[in-house]
């Protein structure tokens, strides 16, 4: 006996044909999607460390630079470790007594932190690494929820314990709960009941560094359902209606209080309060939540966020130093060219020895601002420097050239007038050192500027820059202070 399966109807196979490519054609746009994310994540993820690499790598401080700099150097090789071996790092903020350590104590799983009822037992901050390759969470229909965090290898999670914001030493335990801040990934801040004015303004000040904020209502086991309630709503919908969004305050009895029924040796019964196992669901949920879905981010964001905040203080620090040895390298060439000029009484050896002391000014400043330079190019800035001068540069060659003649003189008749033409020849020589010092002096300013400008001029131009300077130097100031340490010289040498 034979059967015959009825033939498929052509238009009913066409319409599920085109159901299932449109199926397939959602699912792969999903997943593509999907796998463009992830891959933008780990672009953005490796850009920050390669970032960061190179910025720790090209520091270019000389050990001068480095003195006093030591902590932020390290710092920024923290903040790479961190990146390398993906670390997020969740700190806990609070005032004293709201459970933060028992908080942390109750996701790590065992007694980590110290706590205790007097206040100040978290003298300094204290940190553990918490693993999160798997983690049961909820009452839900599977028996655990894996938890990976996206990236390459075994992430860690480190929680920080701070020190309560309202203890003695208020000012220590603020700047460590600012440095700590700076370098956290995301923020737990911990309230057992409706807020303070001093819980707000912390909060307030937390959410200005920028970081991901979660709120979190402790020991919520202490009060009955309805006051539990009415202190959520009024802190959700009035304190902190601006600060963070309902979706970021959960509730939490990290170490509650179980009324036990016991049996006393008289035979007598009674209630006794111990300690039950830990409410923390939710907190772990939420924090699960945020690292699975913004774990990277988060890491790479704010730690190239906090880099760079060093290194702009490295950066200041450099320069501020560079400037003090470049301006001290500049007044002791004006010192060196005055000295010069005003001892020498030949008008030509003036010109050249005056070139001669600003092009190796030029020289030592490129090499204290690390831009090599040679010799033609320190000739070819100078050229250009001296024009853009104007007055400056053409006073001096006046001056070199009209009281150098008049020194000279001088110079040569104070042994046929017994020593009555001296006089004067300081004065004119003072007069030439000094207009000779200023110009220098202006030069080394500018060509200190370029340099610290990476060599370049920016859009102004040359001109612009220099004349920019020039308008800020006391000329008057300058030939004073030059005139009063050339005259000890003067007379240490006679």
């Amino acid at each position: 006996m034979t059967s015959t399966l009825p033939l498929p109807d052509p238009h009913q196979s066409d319409s599920a044909n085109t159901d299932a490519n449109s199926l397939n054609w959602e699912e792969e746009l999903d997943s593509a999607i999907f796998s463009f994310e992830d891959i933008q994540k780990e672009l953005n993820y490796k850009q920050a460390q390669t970032a960061l690499r190179n910025l720790v790598a090209n520091l270019d401080l000389t050990p001068q630079e480095k003195s006093g700099l030591e902590g932020e150097i390290a710092d920024l090789e923290t903040m790479l470790g961190k990146l390398d071996r993906m670390v997020v790092q969740i700190a806990a903020f609070g005032m004293v007594g709201r459970g933060k350590s028992s908080l942390l104590n109750a996701l790590v799983g065992q007694t980590v932190f110290e706590t205790g009822p007097l206040h100040g037992v978290t003298r300094a901050a204290q940190r553990v690494n918490w693993s999160i390759n798997e983690e049961a969470v909820g009452e839900t229909e599977r028996a655990a929820l894996r938890v990976t965090l996206p990236g390459i290898g075994q992430s860690q999670v480190e929680l920080i314990d701070t020190p309560g914001l309202d203890e003695v030493d208020g000012d220590t335990r603020a700047a460590l709960a600012e440095q700590v801040a700076k370098q956290a990934d995301l923020i737990l801040f911990v309230i057992a009941g409706d807020m303070t004015k001093v819980e707000h303004e912390a909060l307030s000040q937390l959410r200005e560094a920028g970081k991901p904020i979660v709120l979190v209502f402790n020991k919520v086991d202490q009060y009955p359902e309805a006051d539990r309630m009415a202190i959520y709503h009024k802190i959700r919908d009035e304190r902190v209606r601006e600060l963070v969004t309902p979706l970021e305050i959960v509730m939490a009895a990290a170490s509650p209080l179980v009324k036990t029924a016991i049996l006393r040796p008289d035979g007598t019964r009674g209630v006794q309060l111990r300690t039950g196992s830990a409410q923390i669901e939710e907190l772990k949920l939420k924090i699960l939540e945020i690292l699975h879905r913004e774990g990277k981010a988060l890491v790479a964001l704010n730690t190239m966020l906090y880099a760079d905040t060093v290194n702009e203080q490295l950066v200041q620090r450099k320069l501020m130093i560079r400037e003090q040895n470049a301006n001290q390298l500049i007044w002791k060439a004006v010192m060196t060219k005055a000295a010069a000029i005003a001892l020498n009484p030949i008008t030509v050896v003036d010109i050249l020895s005056s070139v001669v002391i600003d092009i190796v000014l030029i020289l030592g400043l490129s090499k204290l601002y690390g831009i090599p330079m040679s010799e033609s190019g320190a000739v070819q800035l100078l050229q250009k420097i001296a024009l853009s001068m104007g007055g400056i540069g053409a006073s001096e060659l006046v001056a070199n050239l009209g009281l150098s003649g008049l020194k000279t003189l001088l110079g040569i008749s104070a042994s046929a007038t017994a020593g009555a033409t001296l006089g004067p020849y300081i004065s004119v020589a003072l007069t030439q050192a000094g207009v000779a010092g200023v110009s220098s002096y202006g030069i080394g300013q500018v060509t200190k500027v370029y340099l610290a400008n990476g060599a370049t001029w920016g859009n102004d131009g040359p001109k612009a820059v220099i004349t920019k300077i020039l308008a800020t130097l006391d000329e008057t100031s300058i030939l004073n202070r030059i005139k009063d340490e050339l005259q000890l010289k003067l007379r240490f040498k006679r």
